[in-house]
């Protein structure tokens, strides 16, 4: 198997020049940064995601048609969200790649995908699990769900597009392009159960108007969501940490193998 090679856009320092998205771009920067903010992310993400748990598991009422049923919905909502959500992420990180060539936006989608496939995969998987009480089948081909499988499909021909090259900016290249046509599902899912007729229900807490639940459901779900959401936030800056240190790495073996030839 041949090693990849190494980026031919390196993560050398960029100057900050105000105003501009590249005062973002310092890898350094960006490592400093999040060396500090990363282990009171965590900490704070944990708390939250666990007391919302405790709160939609053991202190908010059944549902009076879904019962016990309804407390699928403090997870597979908030998975929903995040899967839409993070590919939005992956969309403007591939629009900055390709146009503004930002240094860590090729690292940042990279390392997004696989968070995103993870969190989509658990949208659809609770979504079964309470399709089959309230509807009777583990699936149904009805818009929203179909549509949110394409999603999770493009999350993973993104995580595999990338690594499938053994230049990376080529495999950079083509994920964006694929992530950025992928973009026109997000308002599919978004007003399938609108546009068409489907097993779905529609939207409950981003209504205009007063949300279709009870503020004891609310208040718990919301808190789940904020907690999950910060978790996700933690996992995909980690992960792009690491693939920020394991491309210096690269970088740096490659130029000492070129300083020992050129010394021989």
């Amino acid at each position: 198997m041949s090693t990849p090679a190494p980026s031919s856009r390196p993560l050398a320092p960029v100057p900050a020049r105000p105003g501009s998205l590249h005062r973002f771009a310092n890898p350094g920067r960006f490592l400093r940064l999040t060396d500090r903010l990363l282990p009171p992310l965590w900490a704070f993400a944990l708390l939250v995601t666990g007391a919302g748990a405790a709160w939609a598991l053991f202190f908010s009422p059944p549902d009076w048609q879904q019962g016990e049923t309804v407390r699928i919905m403090y997870v597979h909502v908030p998975m929903a969200w995040l899967a839409m959500a993070g590919y939005a992420g992956l969309a403007i990180a591939s629009l900055l790649s390709l146009v503004w060539r930002h240094p860590l936006a090729d690292i940042a989608a990279r390392e997004l995908s696989p968070a995103g496939a993870m969190v989509t995969a658990l949208c659809l998987a609770t979504g079964s699990l309470w399709g089959k009480p309230m509807w009777g089948t583990w699936w149904a081909w009805d818009a929203r769900m179909t549509s949110v499988l394409v999603l999770f499909f493009l999350w993973i021909g993104h995580a595999a597009l990338v690594r499938a090259f053994d230049e990376e900016e080529r495999g950079a290249r083509a994920g964006a392009i694929l992530a950025l046509i992928g973009a026109v599902n997000l308002p599919v899912i978004k007003w399938s159960v609108d546009w068409f007729n489907t097993l779905h229900q529609s939207a409950s807490v981003t209504r205009i108007g007063a949300p279709g639940m009870h503020m004891d459901m609310l208040y718990p779900l919301l808190t789940c969501a904020m907690g999950f959401s910060l978790l996700f936030a933690a996992l995909v800056l980690a992960r792009v940490r690491a693939g920020v240190m394991e491309r210096r790495l690269r970088q740096a073996q490659l130029a000492q193998a070129r300083g020992q030839e050129s010394a021989a």
